[in-house]
């Protein structure tokens, strides 16, 4: 088949000699193998297993480096990779006191993205609970925001500014906000309150 008009075409014969003959002809058989074909790289290796002293440690930085954990996260992310447990548990405590892990951080920051999302305190504390992070860390944050004005604004952006009168159409706003995790005192006012108020 060594055509000279047709130079770049597969020679069967020779490929069949260079692979084992006894596997399964491929159905992309015609395939270009010559350099300039694409060739794709094997999955990237998993994770090294085992972990110790100063590897562990530098594991830990670069997973920190890329996002902020929780002290209960940090430590079953590094628990996975990590030789032994307490070694891991020792070294989260350090990183904690050295500052480079915080839950106070994590809190803060599910705070805010939690307010932004439309949340109230009732979710935001179980998204707390969920990290395994205290949420008497940012309990001073909880008392000094506007739990009514946040569901009013709720209310406003889903139902409108106009306030119901009929009983279900008020249900309905009233299970919103209290999915959204609101307390009860605050979804009234919002529901009560006229656009003059």
């Amino acid at each position: 088949m060594s055509n000279p008009k047709f130079p770049n075409m597969l020679d069967y014969e020779t490929l069949k000699q260079q692979f084992d003959e006894s596997a399964p002809e491929s159905p992309h058989s015609n395939v270009s193998t010559d350099s300039n074909a694409l060739h794709f790289e094997a999955p990237s290796e998993p994770k090294p297993q085992g972990l110790t002293g100063t590897r562990l440690r530098s594991y830990a930085f670069a997973v920190l480096t890329r996002k902020e954990y929780s002290k209960a996260d940090l430590i079953e992310k590094l628990a996975l990779y990590a030789v032994d447990r307490e070694e891991v548990v020792k070294l989260v405590d350090e990183l904690a006191k050295e500052n480079y892990q915080s839950d106070q951080r994590v809190a803060e920051m599910m705070l805010s993205s939690q307010k932004r999302k439309g949340k109230g305190p009732n979710r935001i504390k179980l998204a707390l609970k969920s990290k395994k992070i205290d949420s008497s860390l940012i309990q001073d944050e909880l008392k000094e925001t506007d739990w009514n004005e946040q569901a009013y604004q709720l209310k406003v952006k889903k139902f409108g500014l106009a306030v119901e009168k009929e009983p279900k159409l008020k249900a309905k706003q009233i299970r919103f906000l209290m999915y959204r995790g609101f307390e009860m005192d605050a979804i009234m006012k919002a529901i009560g309150r006229k656009p003059e108020d």
